[in-house]
């Protein structure tokens, strides 16, 4: 248990600053600017009162995915990159494509949106596994 909390915390720290970092470099960068646009839209509008979810969002799946880990690491073999790549693709194949279909086709957003949303949950799923393959193999 104190090998998949350790793990879910480092994963939180590393996935946070991965991801508000690539976030700045992103929105600072002039080859996104048409991208980002679409954040402009009314489906995107919040009134800040609910921005602590969305700014604990690295911890929360991080830990989600600590303990996917433990219950599941014995099924991935290899060195611990292969590792983090296959636990990757299994959250990416098994819970975020299901939810990216049903989101695509509910709510008025590009493919090119949520193309680059499974990117970045494959991204950050595969960064947590190979966190976790590290320090709870």
């Amino acid at each position: 248990m104190k090998k998949t909390l350790q793990s879910g915390l480092v994963a939180g720290v590393v996935l946070s600053i991965l991801s508000y970092g690539g976030l700045f470099l992103a929105v600072n960068s002039t080859l996104f600017n048409s991208f980002f646009a679409e954040y402009l839209s009314s489906v995107f509008v919040s009134d800040s009162s609910r921005d602590f979810l969305f700014y604990t969002h690295a911890m929360v799946i991080s830990f989600a995915l600590a303990w996917c880990w433990e219950r599941f690491k014995p099924l991935f073999k290899g060195n611990k990159l292969i590792r983090g790549l296959e636990f990757g693709t299994v959250y990416t194949l098994v819970a975020l494509l299901p939810i990216l279909w049903m989101t695509y086709s509910q709510i008025d957003v590009s493919v090119l949106m949520v193309l680059s949303w499974l990117g970045f949950g494959w991204f950050q799923s595969t960064v947590a596994g190979v966190i976790f393959a590290k320090m709870n193999p």
